[in-house]
């Protein structure tokens, strides 16, 4: 961390995007340290403590979940902390060639403040509300710039990179803690659940059909089909870059009304990249999406990390509150109302510290890679090697060749006290899922009903009417 970004330095670096978490910047000036480079500044809560800064590293509970890793638990702050996760944890788990654990720089108060007035008219403004740059953090995380091809010598070639942002989990749960009630885990994914909680809390406008168990099925057809999903409602799950500049998707994570291109604008900018008729480029460009992220070894190694989850939150809760050395008030709300499953939890309190610590660790690994993006970068190449050729894709319409790199980003280490949080969310999820299932068969038997009611009614009147005729007739 030898260099210090100062307020001079600040008019270099452009607004790329934001999470709930950090701010990225990508550099626009000439210094060879920072060419083809973004930076992740940690943000801080509107609503929070100003003593929210980035001087506190790890909870004292925390450094007993990670104390086989003497970096992490020796990191003067949490944004290097943070940085030797990605290191030690995330890197050896997803493999070096697909992580960029980055260089924490150092950063001046004054260049964070200048970097916050610059991007502020550029940030929506949800977001803007919600959380804002944190000003006392001594470091930012130095990253390589995904969005264009790594290494590029010529100037004219054109990069075309797509980031499939947070593709959620791509396995369903079969935990033995899942409650009996809750089996409907079992058979829909969380996404599809929370999709229908968003829509009834006004975040998107429309349910996405895309469906992760799709994504990570290994099968071409269904990796196609999960593609097609995502870029008809792209939602916050989706971007498309051209040589560094955003042509599809939104900026900072609204759902749908920030898009900065539709599909029809896409297909346009396509034009540079992709050979083929008008109309069949954004389907090809798919198609080359899909023959990437099929190749064996990206999605099975984050599903294998994802699967580390092996107890659902609905388990790993009891777990956390072990480790925290607190009373499980999961416990106490099934005392009073869920005896039988209370018994199904009382093993896990009685587990060793180590198997909850392991429990807790396990899950919060597997929930960054839930949560993190997959960034895959695309350049024309005049190479004709076909299947086995590694980082080589080809469209079958017109055998044109790319290059391509994949790479997993947003790897955030979940601190420790997000547990209670999940549970929530989760809890939230599947009773609002659960309470629609019902009403909407409610509502199915009343149409029925009333269906019937209908039919017998008008029965009826043509009973009545058939019988007034025959006596007219009989008249």
């Amino acid at each position: 961390m030898e260099v210090l970004l100062q307020a001079k330095d600040a008019a270099d670096w452009i607004y790329r995007g934001e999470g709930a978490a950090n701010l990225v910047v990508a550099y626009t000036g000439s210094s060879p340290c920072f060419v083809g480079k973004v930076l992740r500044v940690h943000k801080v809560s509107t609503t929070g403590s100003e003593c929210e800064t980035a001087l506190a590293a790890l909870t004292i509970q925390e450094c007993l979940l990670w104390k086989e890793i003497d970096d992490l638990v020796l990191a003067p702050t949490r944004e290097i902390a943070e940085h030797l996760y990605v290191q030690h944890v995330m890197c050896p788990l997803l493999g070096s060639e697909h992580v960029d654990s980055g260089t924490c720089v150092f950063v001046a108060k004054e260049f964070l403040e200048a970097v916050e007035r610059n991007v502020l008219s550029q940030r929506p403004s949800w977001r803007v509300n919600d959380a804002k740059a944190n000003t006392r953090c001594e470091s930012a995380l130095l990253l390589s710039d995904l969005s264009v091809f790594p290494h590029s010598a010529l100037k004219d070639e054109f990069c075309i990179s797509v980031e499939i942002k947070q593709p959620k989990c791509g396995f369903l749960p079969t935990s033995r803690y899942i409650a009996d009630e809750n089996y409907v885990k079992r058979c829909i994914t969380r996404f599809k659940m929370h999709q229908e909680l968003k829509l009834h809390q006004g975040k998107i406008s429309k349910i996405s059909e895309y469906d992760p168990l799709d994504l990570f099925s290994g099968s071409l057809e269904r990796v196609n089909k999960a593609m097609k999903d995502l870029i008809f409602t792209p939602q916050n799950n989706l971007r498309v870059f051209l040589n560094g500049s955003l042509i599809f998707g939104g900026s900072g994570g609204i759902a749908d009304s920030t898009s900065c291109l539709n599909e029809g604008l896409l297909e346009d900018a396509l034009k540079c990249v992709i050979l083929a008729e008008d109309g069949m480029r954004t389907t090809n460009f798919l198609h080359l999406v899909a023959e990437a992220v099929s190749r064996p070894g990206l999605l099975d190694r984050l599903l294998e990390v994802q699967k580390l989850d092996k107890f659902d939150i609905e388990g790993a809760i009891h777990a956390y509150y072990n480790v925290i050395s607190q009373p499980c008030p999961v416990c106490r709300v099934f005392k009073e109302d869920k005896k039988k499953l209370l018994e199904r939890y009382t093993s896990l309190h009685s587990d060793p510290l180590s198997k909850s610590l392991k429990i807790v660790k396990d899950y919060l690994i597997a929930a960054t890679a839930k949560d993190l993006s997959i960034m895959i970068s695309f350049r024309p190449t005049e190479k004709r090697v076909m299947g086995s050729s590694n980082g080589i894709v080809s469209l079958k319409s017109n055998s044109q060749c790319f290059e391509y790199k994949a790479s997993f980003i947003d790897l955030d280490m979940k601190p420790l006290k997000k547990m209670a949080h999940y549970f929530e969310l989760d809890q939230k999820i599947f009773r609002h899922y659960s309470q629609m299932v019902k009403s909407n068969i409610y509502s199915e038997r009343v149409a029925s009903i009333k269906d019937t009611l209908h039919h017998e009614q008008t029965s009826a009147v043509e009973d009545v009417s058939h019988t007034r005729d025959s006596s007219v007739i009989g008249a």
